[in-house]
């Protein structure tokens, strides 16, 4: 059945969708209902992708922002193809400063993260692997976004949503937990979006 289902679910409506309008991945439909829900995405603006692989975040991305915009992507592997007007960094996450990132910008006014663990099996630590990853994000977020920017970032159903949640209420304006339509039913992976951040919450958060 497992095989059927993924089978089904790689020609699912937002898949041929993707492909007919030359997008990279089905996900592309994620980041468009979010940034219709949130008003993530602006002409010129800054925006940073974290796990930019295969690109379609990227390329939708670089759709809103336009010519004057400017796009920076981090994954560990290479991008299938490139994406014109972005500047991508192949790179371990972890392992990349944050002046790599940011270059000569100054700072974001959107930080994205699609990013998902190497998954076990098991769910806990899928879970926890899933948390951590958004933390970092969050953590990148909170020093490189610029004031009233957005951060949103994909993380798996589990108890710690709630901590970081909490967290994220402390650094933005509104805190949001979302699920896409185009999220697969069976999937438990859910959006946290923060918008309107404030560098004076993020100091006294950080005790600066």
């Amino acid at each position: 059945m497992s095989r059927l289902r993924d089978r089904d679910a790689r020609h699912d409506v937002f898949f041929k969708k993707a492909r007919d309008q030359g997008f990279a991945a089905r996900s592309v439909f994620k980041l468009e209902d979010l940034d219709k829900k949130l008003g993530l995405l602006r002409p010129g603006g800054r925006v940073l992708d974290l796990g930019c692989r295969p690109g379609s975040w990227l390329q939708y991305a670089a759709q809103r922002v336009g010519t004057s915009g400017r796009l920076v992507g981090i994954d560990r592997l290479p991008m299938p193809a490139d994406i014109p007007g972005a500047r991508i960094v192949i790179a371990d996450l972890y392992d990349t400063a944050d002046d790599i990132l940011v270059g000569d910008l100054g700072a974001f006014d959107v930080v994205l993260s699609d990013m998902a663990p190497d998954t076990t099996g098991i769910r806990s630590a899928d879970q926890a692997r899933s948390a951590a990853l958004v933390e970092e994000a969050l953590a990148r977020a909170e020093r490189l976004l610029a004031p009233g920017g957005a951060f949103v970032a994909k993380v798996f159903q589990s108890p710690e949503v709630e901590i970081i949640r909490k967290r994220m209420e402390k650094l933005f304006a509104v805190v949001r937990l979302v699920k896409p339509e185009a999220s697969r039913k069976i999937s438990t992976e859910l959006y946290l979006a923060g918008t309107g951040f404030a560098r004076a919450k993020a100091d006294e958060a950080a005790g600066r």
